[in-house]
């Protein structure tokens, strides 16, 4: 039992577990295999994971410029659509309130009516994604956001202000659930985790700094201006992708898919059978001497339908994420680290029915300038997690003898509480009237406390249920806007009518709850990672999971 994980006697090598010497070996061996690509990493030689093909059309043979190019776009994309459009009228919500002459709720609807829409549109972006690529995804979504945003620029009721934000729900789901897989298709494995990384960090930046930004604007030119400058970001941002931004998606032949030993352990091995050494460094031999297609001209590239790139079954494509909660890691990653997500939005909900009216009484501009609380918890909370996360988890497997368990990424769970702490305290510090710069302290220590649940949780359960890591980040996507939706509808009125306070302090109380429910899954996650290996159901019922990472 290494650090309180229970051992399993099931199988002799439990999926996700990963005995770093062995590792090692095998991929010295592999590194002095003739017949594999090699690259660089940081003056190393390494085996390129996916190997390329010969093929000049395969992303993975792009130029490093073009594969940067395509990640800045769709980044960009990210930063102004699922980022940017939820919170846009946070900080102005009771402006808009005020101009309609309808409630604060109403308006908090507008967000919810939107992120409706995304989480219902997620299983299809996700199912016609695999089917005809990612390109014609990222290029409706750039144009629902456009068509949406013009909208809402030109609106003078509540209606035509609805209508366009319903519209622009319809960008959100690609852009929320296809970058980190264009990066798979752009990058070999050893590269990823950089751009994952910035990715993850700006995405968490953007929704803060949002209302930071719309609240002066607010103030100053009106709730339409934020709106009429975003016309302008989308227009461009849509010209990028129809020109810059090609098919990535590959049909790539399966021996081109090496991977590690955990996988290969993994899916190999039964009870009955243990792992030879012979196995481990005499791997499928590789053909990679097939004729090469020409390569595409710029012109061909522009093409928004590429053709078919699955034959998988379109109905299991889109029951496959609601599915893949039936394994527990699953679920307990969807709604707790979902529900952290939620409360954080509920806060943005009611901040300006708390801060613009009496006793606070500040403007637009003044409940935009709050949100840089929790701006910069989330930047602390990133960057401690980047430079503590490797090295307590290489100290983990030191310690236990050089075998890495998944449940190691789960330790830094502990420093989530604080998202507890956080929410109790800022529902006390406003009903108490306490100093907005105390509120604003407090909205970023429960923000900071949410990246020590997020943030770890999804690098588990990618560790730990790997073939399921796309149906699982589909799933809590969808979950999360859902629950958002759910908010958005009795939030405002629940803090009207029993005080802020009440609010904060149940959804604190969840939020201890949810951190805590990760202690049972630490002491016996390893045991249950050797269930589902024996059982999965998906499986069973012969639905195909997928692997983005």
């Amino acid at each position: 039992m290494a650090f309180g994980i229970l051992n399993d006697s099931s199988l002799a090598r439990v999926p996700g577990t990963v005995h770093l010497e062995e590792q090692e070996r095998y991929q010295t061996g592999q590194a002095h295999r003739q017949d594999l690509k090699h690259g660089t990493s940081r003056g190393r030689e390494v085996v390129l994971v996916p190997q390329p093909s010969d093929d000049p059309n395969d992303p993975l043979n792009w130029p490093i410029t073009k594969k940067i190019t395509i990640v800045v776009i769709v980044v960009f994309g990210a930063f102004i659509m699922p980022s940017c459009f939820g919170p846009l009228l946070s900080a102005g919500t009771a402006v808009v309130a005020i101009d309609f002459k309808i409630s604060i709720s109403d308006v908090t609807l507008l967000s919810g009516y939107q992120l409706l829409v995304a989480g219902c549109w997620g299983p299809f972006v996700n199912a016609l994604s695999r089917r005809y690529g990612k390109r014609p995804q990222f290029l409706f979504g750039s144009i629902m956001a456009l068509i949406g945003t013009i909208i809402c620029s030109v609106s003078h009721d509540y209606t035509t202000l609805r209508a366009g934000r319903v519209i622009q729900g319809f960008s959100y789901s690609a852009y929320e659930s296809l970058i980190f897989a264009v990066v798979g298709d752009l990058f070999f494995v050893h590269q990823r985790g950089l751009f994952v990384s910035i990715m993850s960090f700006g995405l968490a930046a953007i929704s803060n700094l949002t209302s930071v930004i719309c609240g002066p604007i607010t103030t100053n030119l009106g709730w339409h201006y934020l709106f009429h400058i975003l016309d302008a970001l989308v227009g461009f941002q849509l010209i990028l992708v129809f020109f810059f931004v090609p098919e990535t998606t590959y049909e790539r032949s399966a021996k081109l898919e090496i991977d590690g030993i955990a996988e290969d352990i993994s899916t190999s091995t039964t009870s009955s059978e243990k792992p030879q050494t012979d196995e481990l460094e005499h791997t499928r031999s590789l053909t990679l001497s097939l004729p090469s297609p020409q390569k595409k001209t710029y012109v061909q590239s522009l093409a928004i339908f590429t053709g078919v790139h699955s034959d998988e079954n379109i109905i299991h494509l889109l029951i496959a994420p609601f599915l893949c909660v039936v394994n527990l890691g699953a679920l307990w990653m969807v709604i707790g680290a979902g529900a952290l997500n939620a409360f954080f939005v509920s806060q943005s909900y009611v901040a300006a029915q708390i801060f613009f009216y009496p006793p606070y009484g500040l403007t637009a501009a003044g409940v935009g300038y709050l949100f840089v609380g929790p701006f910069l918890g989330a930047t602390l909370g990133s960057i401690v997690l980047a430079l503590a996360m490797d090295p307590l988890i290489l100290w983990c497997t030191n310690k236990n003898r050089g075998i890495y368990e998944p449940e190691f990424r789960l330790l830094p769970v502990t420093l989530g509480l604080l998202s507890g702490v956080g929410l109790v305290s800022y529902g006390y510090a406003v009903d108490a009237q306490i100093s907005m710069y105390t509120c604003s302290f407090l909205w970023g220590l429960s923000m900071f406390g949410t990246m020590f649940m997020v943030t770890p949780s999804n690098s588990y359960v990618i560790d730990a249920f790997r073939d399921l890591s796309s149906e699982m980040f589909i799933a809590s996507m969808m979950f999360k806007n859902f629950i958002f939706y759910g908010f958005s509808y009795f939030v405002n009125d629940w803090a009207a009518a029993e005080g802020p306070g009440q609010v904060f302090y149940v959804f604190g109380g969840v939020a201890f709850a949810a951190v805590l429910s990760t202690l049972p899954l630490y002491v016996y996650g390893k045991r249950y990672r050797s269930y589902w290996h024996r059982h999965n159901l998906l499986r069973k019922l012969g639905i195909k999971t997928h692997a983005e990472f």
